[in-house]
């Protein structure tokens, strides 16, 4: 049995009674009955794929052809880069993406005596934009459901042959579109991504440039204005732009016909948007029994690992800000403040009954589907049961997996327990541990406060009786134990150990490694019990993907898994702290926020920014927002109108939308943009960049700013 949603959908009314409307309505699904509230059309995501491209909905929706040559134009023009998405400006090869996107590259092609990080980098002439060594851009050239294909070769094998059934077709597969796009030589790339959790799989051909060189980025300042305070929040204020450009194997420009027209009018509330980006894995097609475990375990583990370090660097930086900024502690505690945020985000949804009751209404419907068809009945019907049974044993597993969990985190574990895993791998198999040593080097204080949290959790996670805890404390506190191990071990000096590897010899008498191996064994029992539960909640939760996908088909869109997908929705405003968040900022905002909060704050501006440069509107749109369904990994992506208008490039998500790791909720929840208008007003009269105005205006390459300045 098939259930058809359909592709009708609200029209465009008076847009503030229709956001209303929605407040309204989410108002009422928080005073309901939980076992009222129903799953909505949407709640599985938007996050649509090329090979099945929905074009009916896009066009019944939003009044327009979204017909495959339309997709087409769309798909050609956008780019994926490492970590991020992009896309085509101008038919010579000019990529505008995200500051933070390329913000370590950045860095790296910086000239000693540079700081281009701080003051950021604008190339006045072709020759003057810089190689960006080991850096790639792909452009998907195809895409495929291989579906039908993989599915005929693993059915038809015994069940314990399959595994090797399915890397035998894969392999077929891609041997066959190598050869179908063998004339893309040594730039073609092929990728097979299971979707629907390996309920479907498709296959995507790429063509990857790697000549590329970097035209212009924005000063860190501006391209994180607000820095951690405003992360993952809307009123936002950042100028999050680079601009790269691919080159050919001629050395020149890369000429393409396939790029987004710079789209100066910008939006307007209500408009319809569109992003193209890669967004990174999603659990929105878990069962209820999977995603009450991440609720009940595995989702508060990671937020307390995280909260705990980045309270413990907080309180170092505060003491010793000069060795903080020396070991750039503070870019550390953003990437955990990041994930911490997210993390949190995504736990508080978890825990919302209004949330998990739709969850529940979903997973209803389809098992009741299931259950109303005899053929899926018989040969899915046990899949809910079978998987929540796995999550027992799972639960048996977590206390060691997360008691040890991020001990070789360069970014948050103390260099000890980085040594401790070292060693104990090199112990166990003779795995070399030299290279992690000598990385491993903190400054005192934090490397104690840092263990000190690890002893905490060994106790929190196993209790005091555990066998790991007590040969870690003993009778000890956390705090005396790590520091009773930092001065009594030879893990507590790296010079100490390294000599120790150096010469064969590890005394097992040592505190140190006597833990390090007792850590290594119980770590290495619990993947191997672990292991097993994982495979077979995978091979069920693959027969599920099939079984929904019998039902739903493609009006359910799969599970995020950084492969290509186009996402819709509209600019629209939201409610928040009791007012309405407007649909884009301005310049005006960004000079209100540096006078409230000082230079000296996260809202600093650079020097060529203090003073409102001559010709700069200050009316002009900075950020935006929309309902479009964007994820982590959709950083980059290009935002475009009906007619392929570029008018912005998504760089976050609001607080509201951390439940998007498994529900699509479009209301509160918004992406957050960068507009073009913005943009191009910083390029034209801040950073003097004309040739790379006038090349996204009029698509003309200009070689020098002098060259642009007489074409005017």
């Amino acid at each position: 049995m098939r259930v058809s949603w359909g592709w009708h959908g609200v029209r465009r009314i008076g847009f503030v009674v229709a956001v209303l409307a929605v407040q309204a309505a989410a108002a009422s699904a928080q005073d309901a009955a939980p076992d009222t509230i129903r799953a909505g059309r949407f709640d599985f995501g938007k996050m649509w794929t090329f090979e099945n491209a929905p074009a009916q909905y896009f066009t019944e929706e939003y009044g327009f052809a979204a017909d495959s040559a339309w997709f087409a134009r769309a798909r050609m023009a956008a780019l994926r880069i490492p970590g991020c998405s992009a896309a085509f400006v101008s038919p010579n090869g000019l990529v505008a993406t995200n500051h933070h996107c390329v913000r370590g590259r950045v860095a790296a092609v910086s000239h000693p005596g540079e700081d281009l990080l701080d003051n950021g980098f604008f190339a006045t002439s072709l020759e003057r934009e810089r190689p960006i060594p080991g850096y790639y851009a792909d452009q998907l050239i195809a895409a495929q459901d291989v579906s039908d294909e993989v599915f005929a070769a693993t059915d038809a094998a015994a069940p314990d042959s399959r595994d090797l059934a399915r890397t035998t077709v894969l392999q077929q597969i891609e041997a066959r579109l190598r050869s179908a796009y063998a004339g893309l030589g040594n730039q073609l790339l092929v990728q097979i991504v299971p979707l629907y959790q390996g309920g479907r799989y498709s296959a995507y051909v790429f063509r990857r440039f790697t000549d590329i060189r970097l035209v212009a980025a924005a000063e860190l300042q501006l391209g994180f204005f607000g820095g951690d305070p405003d992360n993952f929040t809307y009123p936002r204020h950042a100028l999050d732009f680079a601009f790269l450009r691919v080159y050919g194997d001629d050395g020149k420009p890369y000429a393409t016909r396939d790029y987004f027209r710079w789209g100066s009018a910008g939006v307007q509330q209500g408009d319809a948007i569109f992003l193209i980006g890669n967004p990174g894995p999603t659990s929105r097609l878990n069962t209820m029994a999977q995603l009450e475990y991440q609720r009940d375990l595995l989702v508060p583990g990671m937020v307390g690992y995280l909260d705990r370090r980045l309270r413990a660097m907080h309180a170092f930086y505060a003491e010793d800000p000069a060795t903080g900024d020396a070991m750039d502690l503070r870019n550390r505690m953003f990437g955990l403040s990041n994930s911490l945020k997210a993390t949190a985000g995504r736990l508080d949804g978890l825990r919302t009954p209004e949330i998990m009751a739709r969850k529940r209404d979903a997973e209803r419907q389809l098992r009741a589907a299931i259950a109303a068809d005899p053929k899926l009945g018989a040969e899915y019907g046990d899949l809910f049961d079978r998987i929540a049974a796995l999550q027992a044993p799972k639960r048996e597993t977590f206390p060691v997996l997360t008691a040890t969990q991020g001990m070789t985190s360069r970014s948050a574990a103390s260099g000890f327990e980085q040594r401790v895993r070292a060693v104990g791998a090199h112990l166990l198999d003779g795995t070399p541990a030299a290279d992690v040593i000598v990385a491993a080097s903190q400054p005192a204080a934090l490397e104690r406060a840092l263990l000190t949290i690890r002893m905490e959790e060994l106790r929190l996670h196993l209790g005091a009786d555990h066998p790991l805890t007590r040969e870690a404390l003993g009778d000890r506190t956390p705090a005396e134990a790590a520091a009773a191990l930092l001065t009594g071990s030879m893990l507590g000096d790296s010079a100490r150990l390294a000599t120790a590897l150096a010469g064969g010899a590890l005394p097992p008498g040592d505190p140190g490694v006597a833990l390090a191996r007792e850590i290594e064994l119980a770590y290495r029992e619990t993947v191997a019990a672990s292991g097993p539960i994982d495979d077979e909640e995978r091979r069920l939760a693959a027969d599920l993907g099939r079984a929904r996908f019998s039902v739903y088909g493609t009006a359910v869109a799969p599970d995020a898994s950084s492969s290509p997908r186009i996402t819709d929705g509209r600019v629209l405003p939201y409610a928040f702290n009791g007012t309405l968040a407007p649909v884009y900022t301005t310049f005006y905002g960004m000079y209100g926020l540096n006078a409230s909060h000082g230079q000296d704050s996260e809202w600093a501006l650079p020097d060529r920014w203090r003073t409102p440069p001559p010709g700069l509107d200050l009316a002009t749109p900075l950020n935006f927002i929309s309902t479009a369904d964007s994820y982590g990994g959709n950083s980059g992506s290009p935002a475009f109108t009906t007619d392929l208008q570029l008018v912005g490039f998504n760089f976050d998500r609001n607080i509201d939308g951390m439940s998007r790791a498994f529900i699509y909720l479009p209301d509160p929840g918004r992406n957050v943009m960068v507009d073009v208008r913005a943009i191009e007003a910083a390029l034209d009269h801040v950073y003097d960049l004309d040739r790379i105005v006038r090349e996204v205006r009029t698509g003309r390459l200009f070689a020098t700013e002098q060259e642009a300045d007489r074409a005017r």
